[in-house]
């Protein structure tokens, strides 16, 4: 039996889309969640003291913090040294932003703290992959839901003077977030990946690249070359619009896995 052209046409497009759902323009959910001006003062100093930090200029340590799952110490010597790699829990991490906020002020003469407020997961398999791409955690993948809940946090955040840091893995979650970061994240994962180093060109934060999972540095440095260069790739506009993006160039850092920080 012939095959009719509508037939063919859905053999050669999308065969293996299970659905697709609208999502929300960048632009609407900033003028939903808009940024205030103590905000901004949070998310621009921290940025500078980053810059001056990685520069040399200023000889304090900067430190990146993420919350401890399920602990909510008073005396921050009691904490544990581990931490989950991702929020999973919004008002946890609101409370730990507060413990860490009135820690951070204490030790400002020494240490420039970073809250660690990532909202993504690259898996070496498969997992859970985040707040942002399922925040209930139960494979409902409420998109559209979990980036609201980003940047509710991230405003939560800065509102009380802490910068944020975050971890990108694609071109679009940005548009949504970063006027609200600090510190931004390439991982280990995602360091050798063009569409990432083209990505860095553009981010507006002072942004580090990981070192590769079998310890490699060089290929963190390699990254930090091609991210300094100007670059011109696809991306979304705030409106949502598939765009064609076109960057200057910038300077960036290598973040060695272990926690220490090579300067580039």
């Amino acid at each position: 039996m012939a095959m009719s052209f509508k037939d063919a046409l859905s053999r050669l497009e999308n065969s293996r889309v299970k659905s697709t759902r609208p999502l929300i323009p960048p632009q609407i959910l900033q003028e939903d969640l808009p940024l205030t001006l103590l905000a901004a003062q949070t998310v621009l100093e921290g940025r500078l003291a980053t810059e001056k930090i990685l520069r040399g200029d200023d000889d304090r340590l900067m430190v990146v913090v993420g919350y401890v799952q399920n602990v909510l110490a008073r005396d921050f010597s009691c904490l544990p040294p581990f931490r989950p790699c991702s929020v999973h829990n919004v008002p946890a991490a609101l409370d730990y932003a507060k413990l860490l906020k009135a820690y951070a002020v204490g030790a400002q003469e020494d240490l420039h703290i970073v809250m660690r407020v990532y909202f993504e997961k690259p898996r070496t398999t498969v997992g859970w992959k985040g707040l942002i791409n399922d925040p209930d955690m139960n494979n409902s993948f409420r998109i559209n839901h979990g980036l609201r809940l980003a940047r509710t946090l991230l405003l939560d955040v800065a509102k009380m003077g802490l910068p944020a840091g975050c971890e990108f893995l694609d071109t679009i979650t940005p548009q949504y977030t970063a006027d609200l970061v600090s510190w931004g994240a390439i991982g280990a994962r995602t360091t050798e990946s063009q569409v990432h180093r083209e990505l860095t060109s553009a981010l507006s934060m002072p942004t580090g690249f990981k070192n590769s999972t079998d310890g490699s540095v060089g290929i963190a440095i390699d990254a930090c070359r091609a991210a300094r260069s100007g670059h011109v790739f696809l991306s979304v506009g705030k409106e949502g619009l598939s765009s064609i993006v076109e960057t200057e160039v910038r300077w960036c850092s290598s973040t060695i896995r272990m926690n220490l920080i090579v300067f580039r």
